[in-house]
């Protein structure tokens, strides 16, 4: 499963993130990962969540970032949930052609390995495709 936390810079997706992690780690029983450009949610999410701070790794498009989550896989197959801040940061683009197809590799990548996405974009969703604003 896919979930796509959508809206301009200022709309609270941040604090909507930090709230689905806290409440998954409740309910869930594998190993999270957040990655998030920088360290700002270190204080915010709970200690059993792993945080990335994706700034040490340089990942710079949408291939790289799939394979970056497929090592984290191939290292814990124990993940059951991975929550991206910023995916344009990461991303290096905001290209909606790129994005929905790196939402569509997650959703099956997640399929076929039991795994959830929950990822936050910084854009307005009344410009964005439907093959974006589908994961909302």
């Amino acid at each position: 499963m896919v979930k796509v936390i959508m809206g301009l810079k200022g709309s609270g997706k941040t604090k909507q993130l930090i709230d689905a992690i806290n409440t998954s780690i409740k309910a869930e029983s594998g190993s999270m990962v957040c990655i998030e450009k920088g360290n700002a949610l270190t204080f915010d999410i709970d200690y059993r969540v792993r945080l990335i701070d994706a700034s040490e790794y340089d990942i710079g498009n949408y291939l790289f970032l799939k394979g970056f989550i497929s090592g984290l896989h191939a290292g814990n197959f124990d993940i059951s949930h991975i929550f991206i801040d910023g995916l344009y940061k990461l991303s290096g683009t905001s290209d909606p052609e790129e994005t929905a197809a790196f939402l569509a590799w997650c959703e099956a990548f997640g399929k076929a390995n039991k795994l959830e996405f929950t990822i936050s974009i910084s854009d307005d969703p009344a410009k964005l495709p439907e093959s974006i604003t589908k994961y909302a």
